[in-house]
C-alpha cells in the first residue's frame, strides 16, 4: 500500500467492517476484532498523515513507511 487512494480504500474497508461488527452485536470475538480494527485504522490514518506531511515539506511521499502498531498507539490523542 503506497498510494493515497489505496490507503483511503483500506480505511473505507476497515470502517465498513467496523460498522458491520457494531451492528451485529457485542460478542467477545467481535470486541477483539473491533480492537484490532481500531489499531489498523490508527495505523492507516497515521500513514496517510505522514504522506501528506512529506509532500507539504517537499519530500517524496512514497518513501514514507507505516509505523508499528506500538508506535502509533503510543501517541497521545
Amino acid at each position: 500500500m503506497t498510494r493515497d487512494d489505496e490507503i483511503h480504500q483500506r480505511i473505507s474497508a476497515l470502517v465498513e467492517e467496523e460498522h458491520q461488527l457494531r451492528a451485529s452485536g457485542a460478542s467477545d470475538e467481535h470486541r477483539r476484532r473491533l480492537t484490532e480494527l481500531e489499531r489498523q485504522l490508527d495505523q492507516a490514518w497515521d500513514l496517510l498523515r505522514q504522506r501528506q506531511a512529506a509532500r507539504e515539506f517537499g519530500k517524496d511521499a512514497s518513501e514514507v513507511t507505516e509505523r508499528s502498531e506500538s508506535q502509533v498507539e503510543g501517541y497521545i490523542q
